[in-house]
């Protein structure tokens, strides 16, 4: 499959296959659902050569293990499941033992950990110290979906490739595409709340966000003084959201609020940078803390209610 924006991506990582020395490290680094992914699979194939399809003995992938042993049953049952919140020390631990042995089928070895910025702190630590001293034909690909949350030694260690935001209308084209019976106003609600990343916006239509788009385009345009809009969101969200629910709802507040930067006059800025600043932060939190869906979907809303208010004209 060819992704849109992939093409810078692909020169810069032939031109370094082909080149008298392969960096040992790289570092994939752009918006959750671009196709970084699936890149580095390719990628890692192309390094290590073998069969073009099915698991590889030399192509180690590290990501996030299921919750507990009911939800690894689904996974093996092929069902959703859910899982752990972080890439464990264990795991890098049981990679690293791997490096002891020699590759199976050929003189390299690649390592992918997906996400990299995933990973507890002394993963991240105990990582540090392969990539200081790769065993010879060992490669590391570390996809990273906020590139700062790495730990800078690691960064500084790697090559960099960078994948572009893809446009709104090409998004729109892959939704028409892979889901034309969605509704317009359910589409434009991913799209928005995508910011760029086709993966995202079709992950965001499986939830049905059209809804909370349009409660939450009411509350910046228009306060929500009596707490009814703010109402009409919770129970849009639904009484128990999963963890996947909730941080679609504030990737897409953060698409609101960034739209109405955009469209508003330069007095208003401030409280809105404020605002996507704090949505910011909550995005950052929610993967890893234990919060209250009821708690966090008021937050969010009285975010943007507090917006409205401010742009409000003032009468009398």
């Amino acid at each position: 499959m060819r992704y849109i924006g992939h093409d810078e991506p692909w020169r810069i990582w032939r031109a370094a296959l082909t080149g008298e020395r392969m960096h040992h490290a790289w570092l994939l680094s752009g918006r959750k659902g671009v196709g970084k992914g699936p890149f580095a699979l390719a990628a890692a194939r192309e390094l290590v050569g073998g069969p073009a399809t099915g698991e590889h003995p030399d192509i180690i992938v590290l990501s996030h293990l299921p919750k507990d042993d009911k939800e690894a049953a689904k996974r093996d049952e092929g069902k959703p499941f859910e899982t752990k919140r972080n890439i464990t020390i264990d795991q890098i631990r049981a990679m690293q033992r791997r490096l002891t042995t020699r590759p199976t089928l050929g003189e390299r070895r690649v390592i992918i950990i997906d996400p990299a910025d995933d990973m507890e702190a002394n993963a991240s630590n105990a990582l540090l110290k392969s990539l200081e001293e790769p065993p010879v034909g060992t490669f590391f690909l570390l996809i990273a979906h906020r590139i700062g949350r790495l730990l800078p030694t690691i960064r500084s260690r790697c090559c960099v490739l960078r994948f572009p935001l893809v446009e709104a209308a090409e998004i729109d084209k892959i939704l028409q595409r892979e889901m034309p019976k969605v509704d317009p106003k359910t589409r434009a609600a991913a799209i928005a709340a995508a910011a760029g990343s086709p993966g995202a916006a079709l992950d965001f239509v499986g939830l049905g966000l059209g809804d909370l788009h349009d409660l939450m385009e009411r509350l910046v345009r228009h306060g929500d003084d009596d707490f009814i809009i703010r109402g009409e969101l919770a129970e849009a969200m639904g009484a128990r959201p999963d963890r996947q629910r909730q941080l679609a709802a504030i990737e897409l507040a953060r698409a609101v609020v960034a739209e109405a930067m955009n469209q508003t006059d330069v007095p208003a800025i401030p409280a809105l940078a404020e605002a996507h600043n704090e949505l910011c932060v909550l995005s950052v939190q929610a993967p890893t803390y234990n919060f209250d869906p009821g708690l966090l979907v008021m937050e969010i809303g009285s975010l943007l209610a507090a917006l409205g208010t401010r742009r409000e004209p003032a009468h009398g």
